[in-house]
């Protein structure tokens, strides 16, 4: 009991400590921020996307920037959740990129297709293309190319976690210079995120609207990420709470456990409560302190330095 209490202290101590560093709160800062930050929307492709059903704003896939006004040269990926089947903009995309902007971090918004009408790999597709198309421009926008991050919440969760999981180092033959550099993330952060296919406790739609009524068994064991972690993966961040009964957070779990054993550095948050969807949920005094976390967790790795 007293090594308990010894080792409580000193977490708690370094946890204020590490809080000292931002004079404000998370909450604060966003609550201080601007809607009409100047931001530029590129289509991820100039001349049409591979794959691409028509020339609707849902067939074209694009990033919208973001810029850290000052900071560190680091950028992060944003792929809102919806279940495949729609994108949460706003509180899965536009808040959290208002957030770390005000941390010092740019942030580039990932619009994907989507199922129905889009299956993989469309949307891996996408991803694939953002990560190269950032890593590409990175020194046009004062960003570093070994600094790129990839964040998904739900759905998105699950498209990043195929992203780190199943990339390449680029066709150096390529007539596109995009397609000749890697699509790896640098690191990766999965929020309440979709991970397994085949699970007791995978989430049904987002398998549905991504691969079809009928998807053939090796395509769910093969985006079943939990399975695919190797040495290479990046460090990944994850979270989830006990209540969120849309996506287990026995995906989160499994993701974390595949990571630990190959030795990939990972860290992992459960919070009791909280339902599915919460967002950056600042207002939620234990929940809503995970993006802080997340951010002793950023520059442990060094990528909040300048």
């Amino acid at each position: 009991m007293r090594s308990f209490i010894r080792v409580f202290l000193v977490l708690s101590f370094v946890s204020l400590k590490a809080l000292s560093a931002y004079p404000q709160k998370p909450a604060a800062i966003v609550s201080n921020l601007k809607d009409s930050q100047e931001t530029q929307t590129i289509p991820l492709w100039e001349n049409g996307a591979p794959g691409a059903l028509g020339h609707d704003d849902s067939d074209i896939p694009t990033l919208t920037y973001y810029p850290a006004a000052h900071g560190a040269p680091t950028s992060v990926i944003i792929a809102p959740g919806g279940g495949y089947r729609g994108l949460e903009m706003n509180y899965e995309g536009r808040q959290v990129a208002n957030w770390l902007n005000a941390t010092g971090i740019s942030a580039f918004i990932l619009k994907y297709r989507l199922g129905p009408r889009y299956h993989h790999p469309i949307e891996l597709g996408d991803a694939q293309r953002a990560i190269r198309w950032v890593r590409a421009h990175a020194a046009d926008y004062g960003l570093k190319p070994d600094r790129i991050g990839m964040l998904g919440f739900s759905a998105g969760g699950h498209l990043t976690s195929t992203a780190e999981t199943h990339f390449d180092s680029g066709n150096p033959g390529a007539s596109d210079p995009i397609d000749r550099v890697s699509s790896r993330p640098d690191f990766a952060v999965l929020c309440y995120a979709v991970v397994s296919m085949t699970a007791p406790y995978s989430h049904r739609g987002s398998a549905q609207a991504l691969l079809g009524d009928s998807p053939d068994p090796k395509l769910l064991a093969d985006l079943s990420n939990e399975s695919h972690v190797t040495p290479q993966t990046p460090p990944t961040f994850i979270f989830s709470t006990s209540e969120d009964t849309t996506v287990p957070s026995e995906n989160s779990v499994a993701f974390y456990l595949a990571l630990h054993r190959v030795h990939v550095p990972a860290e992992l948050h459960i919070f009791q409560k909280g339902p599915h969807g919460v967002g950056l949920d600042l207002g939620d005094p234990a929940l809503g302190e995970w993006p802080t976390l997340l951010l002793h967790w950023l520059r442990g790795l060094g990528l909040l330095d300048k």
